[in-house]
């Protein structure tokens, strides 16, 4: 296998929230196993990443906690930050974009393309809420998608379908600062020409996946939109936080985070080499045609790296004789759901990295992300799962090999590596399935199959731990000391392949393996062969897996439980409604006559009650602030009809109404006792 320069990049994580499990499944992990594998092979490789910290979401954050901008992303920079590094991550570089590093390149980028006439200076109508007195960026608008009808899409972009649309094209659009209805106010930006780059584009995907193997995810997402036709995209919008666009009269307009965000990837490069004192070490890779450049992303960023930097890497290059390199592939992730569900901040599901890493060490979760990454399709994480692969393969199967190895050889060789003297047939075919591992590992991890990969290598550690059984050490150390010999050194030999292999999935503890071998990692290529010498002296075994308890486990079910109970998003604005629409809310006067607490929850209370000449069955949020004896026989407002739901598997067949104090206490609004019930409230 040829030496190459490498740079890998991960899609730079949004400094406005904690990074979570999904995150870390779809654009780190494999990205960080892939560059670990490489190092390993002696590539020349840099990995570089860093926080995306302009954007609108930054300063809605920082408008409702009424901080600043900065105060935003020092704290979720530093936070992401730490649950990387507790995570193992092995970036060469995490960097920012707001630093001058990044200003500055991001200026250069535009003003290239500015001076060479390629920006189109265009007026145009954007949304200005006139109470506020300000143009109203993408995620301060919400509407109806002009593509698929989502009724909370942004202006310019549908999260349900993924389109992307002009403002204007926004169908019922509302401010998210007052609620008002935006209008249309003149403005001037400048736009970026994508049309003019499609058929280069179109002709850069198919070789790269012709001469690569581009996913097919990709692969349709790039088809789809250059089915329907690259227009300009605005390159300039009107807002303070952000890259200022550095031409007089361009006051109050910043770049759009995606024509600057993928700059970070070069900017991040360029502060690394200035850090190790060679300011234009850069260059040696982002303007080396030899360099392979592979870019981990999750399936959202598809556009952005494979369509429009891109295109501006092309654009650049058109007028530049220092030309920068192009993706060379775009494995891009689908989605990791977490327990069937997607991942909500609004609805607390989930669990953030740093959370997480609180209470596990990294490498089980490393393990069991690797094992079932979203790679072609969505997939889940689900507690039980990691117990069980930290349990069962990691624990059971690998740590067990591992450890029986390890104490048979300490108690009847003296903690050394015994001979390998004749070999038997079980035994040479031990040593050529071991021999052939690096190379088998190596394929998939060149193809991005990470899940393969580390599935195939766990399938090692059971070819290890069924030699060992067939071989009977315990046995022949009484009847044929130089067959156990043998059987024990080639069980090291196994022992130490899979330390390698091992590495850049749990590097913590593949790192503990080496040590109690006594050894460190050595060339990918030449780890299959034996290479720990007869009269080694190993280091002392430790225990490597702590097994996780049921009880663990069950406490984090009845957490999630307690979460689904009233996992209902809420709404961040309130937007007004006519008086059509709340009349066709029907609120009735209602009677307790039974009340039960439901089981395996804190929360709810199973109520019957009495609506006129009906009974229903009602499942209420409501057992924290009432027991069950203290609402029987009380009147209530409830609202009568609300579409069946079921709740911790009952059927709920209404709502009712209650007053909610800033500690979270209720209170059931009173109804005169004279009131008939099913009386309707209006």
């Amino acid at each position: 296998m040829n030496k190459e320069k490498v740079i890998v990049t991960s899609a730079l994580p949004y400094a406005n929230g904690p990074i979570h499990l999904g995150h870390l499944s779809g654009a780190y992990l494999p990205a960080d196993i892939y560059v670990r594998y490489k190092r390993l092979n002696g590539n020349d490789i840099l990995y570089i990443c860093g926080s995306d910290e302009h954007g609108v979401p930054i300063t809605i954050t920082a408008d409702k906690e009424k901080i600043t901008p900065k105060d935003v992303i020092d704290r979720f920079h530093n936070l992401n930050r730490e649950s990387f590094e507790k995570f193992g991550m092995s970036f060469d570089i995490y960097s920012r974009t707001s630093l001058p590093e990044h200003h500055e390149t991001a200026k250069e980028f535009f003003l290239k393309y500015y001076n060479q006439g390629l920006l189109k200076e265009k007026k145009s109508l954007q949304f200005f809420d006139e109470s506020k007195k300000m143009f109203l960026p993408d995620r301060y608008v919400e509407g109806t998608c002009p593509k698929c009808g989502n009724e909370s899409a942004r202006s310019d972009e549908c999260e349900n379908c993924g389109a992307l649309y002009e403002q204007t094209e926004l169908i019922n659009p509302v401010s998210k600062i007052s609620g008002n209805r935006p209008i249309l106010k003149e403005t001037t930006h400048w736009y970026f020409p994508l049309n003019e780059f499609q058929e280069r584009l179109e002709k850069y995907v198919g070789d790269m996946n012709e001469k690569f193997g581009w996913k097919d995810t990709v692969l349709q997402y790039c088809k789809s939109w250059f089915k329907e036709g690259l227009t300009d995209r605005a390159y300039t919008r009107d807002l303070d936080w952000g890259v200022k666009v550095p031409l007089d009269g361009a006051e109050g307009k910043v770049f759009y985070v995606w024509f600057e965000a993928v700059l970070g990837y070069i900017s991040a490069t360029k502060e690394l080499s200035a850090k190790i004192g060679n300011p234009d070490l850069w260059k040696n890779y982002w303007q080396d045609s030899s360099t392979k450049y592979i870019a981990f992303i999750g399936k959202d960023n598809i556009v952005f790296h494979t369509i429009i930097f891109p295109a501006m890497l092309m654009a650049w290059n058109d007028a530049s004789e220092e030309k920068y390199i192009l993706p060379q592939n775009v494995p891009a992730n689908e989605f990791l759901n977490f327990e069937g569900k997607k991942f909500s901040k609004s609805r607390n599901w989930g669990i953030d990295a740093i959370d997480f890493l609180k209470e596990f060490p990294a490498d089980p979760l490393r393990y069991t992300l690797a094992a079932n990454l979203p790679e072609n399709r969505d997939t889940d994480f689900y507690w039980k799962e990691f117990q069980a692969r930290n349990n069962n393969e990691l624990a059971d199967i690998l740590g067990n090999f591992i450890n029986r190895t390890f104490t048979f050889v300490h108690k009847h060789f003296d903690g050394i590596v015994p001979n390998q003297n004749t070999l038997s047939e079980r035994d040479s075919e031990m040593l050529k399935l071991v021999e052939s591992y690096p190379s088998r590992i190596a394929e998939y991890f060149e193809r991005y199959k990470i899940k393969d990969g580390v599935a195939e290598i766990m399938n090692l550690a059971r070819a290890g731990n069924k030699y060992f059984n067939d071989s009977e050490p315990w046995k022949t150390i009484k009847s044929n000391r130089d067959e156990c010999a043998t059987t024990l050194n080639i069980s090291l030999q196994t022992i130490f392949t899979l330390a390698e292999l091992l590495s850049p999935v749990i590097p913590f503890s593949s790192e503990k393996i080496f040590k109690m071998l006594n050894s460190k990692s050595i060339d990918w290529k030449e780890s299959g062969k034996p290479n720990l010498t007869e009269g080694h002296k190993l280091g002392q075994p430790e225990i490597l897996f702590t097994k996780i308890e049921d009880s663990v486990i069950e406490t984090k079910m009845n957490i999630l439980s307690n979460s689904a109970e009233n996992n209902i998003e809420p709404m961040e604005e309130t937007p007004l409604i006519t008086y059509d629409d709340f009349m066709k809310v029907h609120l009735r006067v209602a009677k307790i006559i039974s009340a039960e607490k439901v089981a395996k929850s804190e929360k709810l209370l199973k109520l019957q009650v009495e609506l006129g000449e009906e009974k229903r069955q009602v499942i209420a949020g409501i057992a924290k602030s009432f027991s069950p004896e203290d609402i029987i026989n009380r009147k209530i407002i409830m609202v009568a009809n609300l579409k069946p739901a079921k709740l911790m598997g009952l059927e709920s067949q209404g709502m009712i109404l209650a007053l909610e104090d800033e500690s979270g206490k209720l209170t059931l609004l009173n109804v005169d006792e004279n009131i008939p019930l099913g009386t309707r409230a209006k």
